[in-house]
C-alpha cells in the first residue's frame, strides 16, 4: 500500500506544470491564504516566493515543492489536498494565469488509517 501524502496532483495539472517548467525552469507552489488571492495555490519560479519559518513544506507535486503557511496548515492538517487546474483567470501573480487557467485545490478529510501514516510536520 502506498504511504499517505498530504498533497497530490491531477494529470491535467501535471501537464500544466510541465509546460510552465519548460518556459520558466524549476517551480514551487505556495497555498495562499491571503486576502487578495483568496485561498488558492500559487505557482512561482523556484525561489521567487520567499518561504521561511512561517511556512510548512507539505510535499512535492510533479517535482515541485508545495508549501503552506503555518496558520493555514493548522486549519487544513487533517485534509488531503489535490492540486488541480481549471479554465478561467485567477486574481493572482501565479504563473499559469497567462494560459487562461488557474490552479485550484480539491480537498477531503484524511481517513484514520491515512492520519496514522502521515509524517509529523
Amino acid at each position: 500500500m502506498e504511504k499517505a501524502k498530504r498533497v497530490s496532483v491531477t494529470e491535467e495539472a501535471k501537464q500544466v506544470i510541465d509546460k510552465l517548467r519548460a518556459q520558466h525552469g524549476p517551480l514551487m507552489f505556495h497555498q495562499s491564504g491571503g486576502c487578495c488571492d483568496g485561498s488558492q495555490p500559487m505557482c512561482f519560479e523556484e525561489g521567487e516566493f520567499k518561504v521561511g519559518d512561517s511556512d510548512v513544506l507539505l510535499g512535492k507535486v510533479q517535482g515541485c515543492n508545495f508549501y503552506i503557511a503555518k496558520d493555514q496548515y493548522e486549519y487544513w492538517k487533517h485534509t488531503h489536498l489535490t492540486l488541480d487546474v481549471t479554465p478561467g483567470r485567477g486574481a493572482s501573480f501565479s504563473l499559469e494565469i497567462p494560459l487562461g487557467l488557474r490552479f485550484h485545490i480539491r480537498s477531503r478529510l484524511f481517513t484514520e488509517a491515512e492520519m496514522a501514516q502521515l509524517p509529523k510536520l
